[in-house]
């Protein structure tokens, strides 16, 4: 990598911004000022034209900040060449060259190609050099011929022989000696017992409970990831994070548990078990709650219609739910990965855009936190869009 292709990057990151502003109208033209729905517009429009995608991390980390320090990777590279239009990377530098700039012939070769033409180096003969090669040859062999003549070599040969011969012969080891070492042995291997009993008593004395979780309403696994809290006496709780459809491991030597279960589309509900008696697998009911859950079902509501009116009708359906179930002064919030833009803050009508609006994105939507009053009007909603690289992990 050299500055200019660094160079290069910021002159492809200002095609791109063209390219998307010719038919796009994102909140501000900058393409450095883009967030939020501006991004997933952005990454929309990028599949249909170039047949990619770059994840919303990527878009962070090469367009919020300029100039950047470190080039994407060559297949980003040639994804944002083709959208800006060009055939590749390669084609952009070559018809934006500066003022003395060559561009390798061999820089868009296969990988294949290169091996080949590395061996190819590699094989190349070099500056012969037999004569001073050979000299140092001859003038080596004269030397060994001298040490051959020297009768130090035997003498050596001799004391080593001797001094081999004198380790040979010792005293046998005292069987006194070999006792002491044996019982010293066993005492250690009982103390490593006796320690690791007592290190990991817990572990040896404890049992293990399983809990697994159902829909109440239902009678399916919940679709929510759950919080349980584990509360113990003179302790602070115990967090666990259960995904959809998987349950929960508990082991312990206590006789009693108190577990503190919440999820987003779910009613808070704490149990409180005597496990002297319990069983060690048991399956647990939630109360789903239906207003909670028929507001995320609204939000990730297709609305794709067969004709313009049909779909015309259906984005308007999908707003007046969401305007009768969201209340006016909710507070929402759309969670990032990533460590330049961590979290941002969207009114009740801007959140209902998002969600109204025709895009893959939010097949990936999932609600973090949801929240409701005493009217049944939620007031409180925490979300993240995740990106496909996440999606697929």
């Amino acid at each position: 990598m050299t500055d200019l292709d660094l160079l290069h990057f910021e002159q492809l990151k200002k095609d791109v911004q063209t390219e998307y502003l010719k038919k796009s109208t994102p909140s501000h033209d900058e393409i450095s000022k883009w967030k939020g729905i501006d991004i997933i517009y952005f990454q929309e429009d990028l599949r249909k034209k170039a047949k990619g995608n770059i994840s919303e991390k990527s878009f962070y980390t090469y367009f919020k900040t300029s100039p950047v320090t470190k080039l994407p990777r060559i297949d980003m590279l040639n994804l944002l060449s083709v959208y800006a239009g060009y055939e590749s990377w390669y084609d952009f530098k070559k018809q934006h060259l500066f003022a003395g700039e060559l561009l390798q012939e061999n820089e868009d070769l296969e990988p294949e190609e290169i091996k080949e033409l590395e061996k190819t180096v590699s094989l190349s003969p070099e500056i012969p050099k037999t004569e001073v090669s050979t000299k140092k040859i001859e003038y080596q062999a004269q030397g060994n011929d001298d040490l051959q003549k020297s009768t130090t070599d035997n003498q050596i040969i001799t004391e080593n022989s001797k001094k081999l011969t004198h380790t040979e012969i010792q005293p046998s080891v005292p069987r006194k000696n070999i006792l002491k070492k044996n019982a010293w042995a066993i005492i250690t291997s009982i103390l490593i017992t006796i320690t690791g009993v007592l290190g990991f008593k817990d572990e040896i004395f404890s049992k293990t409970y399983k809990y697994c979780f159902t829909d109440k309403d239902r009678g399916v696994s919940v679709i929510n990831t759950l919080e349980i809290r584990i509360i113990k006496e003179n302790e602070s709780p115990l967090l666990y994070k259960i995904k959809p459809g998987e349950c929960f491991y508990y082991s312990t030597k206590d006789k009693n548990i108190k577990m503190q279960i919440s999820a987003p589309f779910y009613e808070y509900l704490e149990v409180n078990r005597n496990l002297e008696n319990a069983p060690e697998e048991e399956m647990i009911e939630l109360k789903p709650d239906d207003y909670k859950m028929a507001a995320y079902y609204f939000s990730i509501k297709d609305v794709k219609g067969g004709n313009s009116a049909e779909q015309v009708a259906l984005i308007k359906q999908k707003r007046n739910q969401l305007e009768s179930l969201i209340s006016n002064n909710a507070v929402i919030y759309q969670v990032y990965d990533n460590n330049t833009y961590g979290i941002e803050r969207l009114d009740k009508q801007k959140y209902i855009t998002l969600v109204t609006t025709p895009t893959t994105s939010l097949k990936n939507l999932s609600v973090i936190e949801m929240k409701k009053d005493n009217k049944g009007k939620i007031v409180s909603i925490k979300f993240k869009i995740a990106s496909t690289d996440e999606k697929n992990k």
